[in-house]
């Protein structure tokens, strides 16, 4: 018996996030023994190639002058210092931290889209965001003990996709998204190679790591096939809050991989962050005529330069 669109939706919104979170902890796995450039460069190549030939499947790179509109380089360049700042702070971060962290990511983007867009916003999901960023002081922790200076690159990444995600809600929709994804990767993948001089420069991998890092690139482009899916199957209001399970993920293979177990101000954090999180999404399409800015945030939410 088929299962009803919106349950089916939710399942493969579970599955997607599985797979991102996959890729964090992959990825995490690699920065304990390279620098941040050197994995996004080593990353970057089985990533391009493996989004290249779905764009290419889909017809996407016939018109390659597309992706340099000006709103696209902006998407790259902010994508490129993302995922280079959310890199340094998964190092020496738990990797629940860092999930918990960027799940504000839909908070700053409605605050952005309504300073900088004009998009209108109620002071019932002013309420949500600043009750969302509190609960980030709870896991940053700021002048206390078990403060991690760490936590303020992860917090850079935010505001940085936040750049990101608001230049690709007003790029023209005629540019096709596999498209600005491959350029994306590309261009992620090139930083990597620049900055990795400078971050300590190129380090033989063990052979064990470089899977790692093509396993993670797989998973990625598997996290982005089952959220499309997702938003296909089911209504955008019952299947958008299951992007929230990443963070159960991240807790999962925190604890499995590296053996790391959330503390309770970490948790309640978390718990005041997805509250508001969820709160904000249906606020937001109960009201909003328009499609919001936040509607283009990326389902992972984490700069994985794609």
């Amino acid at each position: 018996m088929a299962l009803p669109s919106d349950m089916r939706g939710s399942l493969f919104m579970v599955i997607s996030m599985a797979g991102f979170s996959i890729n964090d902890s992959m990825t995490k796995l690699a920065s304990a023994e390279m620098n941040a450039g050197q994995v996004m460069l080593i990353r970057g190549v089985f990533a391009t190639i493996l989004i290249g030939l779905l764009a290419w499947q889909q017809g996407a790179l016939r018109v390659p002058k597309l992706a340099f509109h000006p709103l696209v380089m902006t998407r790259v360049a902010s994508e490129i210092l993302a995922t280079a700042s959310f890199l340094v702070g998964l190092a020496h971060l738990p990797l629940a931290n860092s999930s918990a962290i960027l799940q504000t990511l839909p908070l700053s983007v409605t605050l952005g889209a309504a300073i900088f867009l004009g998009e209108p916003i109620g002071w019932r999901r002013l309420l949500a965001i600043a009750i969302g960023f509190a609960g980030v002081l709870l896991i940053v922790r700021p002048g206390f003990e078990g403060f991690n200076f760490f936590a303020l690159f992860t917090l850079a990444s935010v505001l940085l996709c936040t750049v990101r995600d608001l230049s690709t809600s007003r790029a023209p929709s005629q540019i096709p998204s596999s498209l600005i994804s491959f350029v994306t990767s590309a261009f992620v993948m090139l930083a990597g190679g620049v900055l990795m001089v400078p971050m300590g420069g190129w380090q033989t991998p063990r052979l064990e790591i470089v899977g790692a890092l093509s396993f993670a690139a797989c998973m990625v482009l598997i996290g982005y096939q089952f959220v499309i899916m997702a938003m296909r199957s089911g209504n955008v209001s019952a299947v958008a809050p299951f992007r929230y399970t990443s963070l159960l993920w991240s807790i999962t293979l925190g604890f499995l991989i590296f053996g790391d177990l959330p503390d309770l101000p970490m948790i309640v954090g978390s718990i005041i962050i997805v509250l508001s999180g969820i709160y904000t999404l249906l606020r937001e399409r109960r009201v909003s005529r328009e499609k919001p800015a936040t509607a283009s945030t990326g389902p992972t939410m984490a700069p994985d330069g794609v």
